[in-house]
Parts: C-alpha cells; sequence; structure tokens
C-alpha cells in the first residue's frame, strides 16, 4: 500500500475505515477550491489514503459559480460526518484570502495545504509528523514535489529518509518549499497576503524563515503536480510577472527588515543575471527556429 499512491474510494466503506482504524494527526487540511469539479475528488482521495489521517479537512469554495460547491458537499457527505467542513465563500477573493479563511478556523496544532488539483502521496503525513515529533522546534516542513501526468503512481520513499533544515542563503535565491508541500504551526503570527498573487507563498515562507523560525525539507518526493491539460495555464506559468513579483518581494522583505542590504543587492544582481540568460536563451531557440529548413518545420494540419 506504501509503495504508490492511489485514489481511496469516495463511499460508506471508506468512512467504516475512518471511524475504526485511522489515527488522527493534529492536522488540518486546508484545500482552496475554484472550478476543482474535474480534480477535487483525486486531491481528496490522496489526503484520504494517508497512512496517518488528518484530524480534519476544510475545503474552501472560492465562489467558483459553476458545480464545485455541490461536488465538494458531495464529499464531504461521503466520509464520517464532521471530518470535511466546507467553507463556501460569498464572493472570488483568490487563493490566499482562501486559505487564510481556512486558517483562522482550522482547530488543529498544524496546518496542511493541498491544492485542489494535486496530489499527496500515502505517507505525506506520517513521514512530516514524525520529522515534527523528533524535532519539535521546526515551525515549517515541506518535502520535494515533481510534476507528472495525471494518475502516475509517486514511488515509495527510498532511504535514507532524512530532514534538512533550509539556511538562510538557500531561501533569499529561490523557493524550496512548494506549496502543497508545506505542513506549518497553526500559532505562527503571519498569513498570506491576500494583495499578492504571484509569489505569494513564497513571501509567506520567507517571513517565517527570516524572521527566525525553524523551516526544514524532507528529502523525498510526497506529492505532486498534476500536468495541466492542453491549453491550461495557472498564475505560476507568466515567468515575466513571477520575476516582477520576486523583485517586489525583496524590496519589502529589505524594508521591513527581513533581510539585509548586502543581501538584498547580491540578490537582486543574481536575478538580474538570471533573467538576462532566460531572455538569450529564448532569443536563441526563436533564431534557431527561423533558420531551420522549411522542410524541417512542422507542417499545419
Amino acid at each position: 500500500m506504501h509503495d504508490e499512491m492511489k485514489t481511496a474510494t469516495i463511499g460508506p466503506d471508506t468512512r467504516h475505515h475512518h471511524e475504526t482504524v485511522a489515527t488522527r494527526a493534529p492536522v488540518s487540511v486546508v484545500v482552496p477550491c475554484y472550478r476543482c469539479a474535474a480534480t477535487i475528488d483525486e486531491a481528496v482521495g490522496s489526503i484520504a489514503n494517508q497512512t496517518l489521517l488528518p484530524a480534519e479537512v476544510l475545503l474552501v469554495e472560492d465562489c467558483s459559480g459553476d458545480g464545485s460547491l455541490a461536488a465538494l458537499q458531495r464529499i464531504a457527505a461521503a466520509y464520517e460526518e464532521g471530518w470535511i467542513k466546507v467553507i463556501a465563500l460569498a464572493d472570488n477573493g483568490g487563493p490566499s484570502r482562501a486559505r487564510n479563511i481556512a486558517w483562522e478556523q482550522a482547530t488543529q496544532t498544524y496546518i496542511a495545504f493541498l491544492d485542489a488539483d494535486d496530489t499527496w502521496a500515502p505517507r505525506k503525513l506520517e513521514l512530516q509528523m514524525a520529522a515534527l515529533k523528533a524535532d519539535p522546534s521546526i515551525a515549517l516542513i515541506a518535502h520535494q514535489m515533481v510534476v507528472r501526468e495525471r494518475g502516475t503512481p509517486i514511488p515509495a520513499p527510498q532511504e535514507p529518509i532524512q530532514t534538512q533544515i533550509i539556511g538562510r542563503f538557500r531561501m533569499l535565491f529561490h523557493n524550496p518549499l512548494p506549496t502543497a508541500s508545506v505542513t506549518l504551526r497553526r500559532d505562527l503570527p503571519f498569513r498570506f497576503d491576500e494583495k499578492v498573487w504571484f509569489s505569494e507563498d513564497y513571501l509567506l515562507w520567507s517571513q517565517i524563515r527570516f524572521s527566525g523560525h525553524r523551516c526544514a525539507k524532507i528529502n523525498q518526493v510526497l506529492a505532486i503536480w498534476n500536468a495541466r491539460a492542453p491549453g491550461q495555464h495557472g498564475l505560476s506559468d507568466d515567468f515575466m510577472a513571477v520575476h516582477r513579483a520576486r523583485r517586489i518581494m525583496r524590496r519589502r522583505l529589505l524594508r521591513e527588515g527581513y533581510i539585509s542590504l548586502p543581501e538584498y543587492l547580491f540578490t537582486r544582481t543574481v536575478g538580474l543575471v538570471a533573467r538576462v540568460r532566460r531572455s538569450v536563451k529564448a532569443l536563441v531557440h526563436k533564431e534557431a527556429e527561423y533558420h531551420r529548413p522549411q522542410t524541417d518545420r512542422p507542417q499545419p494540419g
């Protein structure tokens, strides 16, 4: 059962299993949901398939205007009463607001985040809670994630399973903490900035790490980003917008005293070099396509 991820069946048998067998982790799982009817069954199934079940699941319906709310209510009714709570918002405010609202309503010591189109491996919470038990000073713990086609099994964890503390320097240059991998203490005095639509998770993790809290990461792939269908796009696909947001984020971290001026200047220089390299690479690719022989180019139709 541990060697690959399987989607749990939603129905009375699953409910009975929860009531009689599972041991609960002190975790509230927060899932923002927007037009998620096609994917939420699999996401919740991956929560229900945990070897260590969370105490509660909060599904936040972000005023989708489609059939998402009905799908969430159907799923909640299929499990034991009260385990899944559906929070229906009156207006659409984006994932940060949805997560914050659920954060305020969560009852457990820890909060774990999952997006409605992603899936967890069965041992995700088991391994994270074991790491937190071994080192209670950790305020936030994450793990590796990969992009795979929907339905792809997640390999079993490979020994040695190790937990590494995230250093300050590493956090300056990129976001090593995927949102759907993060479990953190509910009592942390931080929240997602609801006015930030790009890299809002990176900003929050940075505020937590640079304020002195210990953040860690398990060296295992314990969740997947399900690859989007052709033609589907998300906010993170706009690379230039993400780069701009990270420049703004670092200026804010400097202004609020989380990072020093030398740290800011150094990361700004590294970021500029990275953007130039990306632009040059894109230009070279475009030029190569232009000069390809006509017979080598893809033909229409």
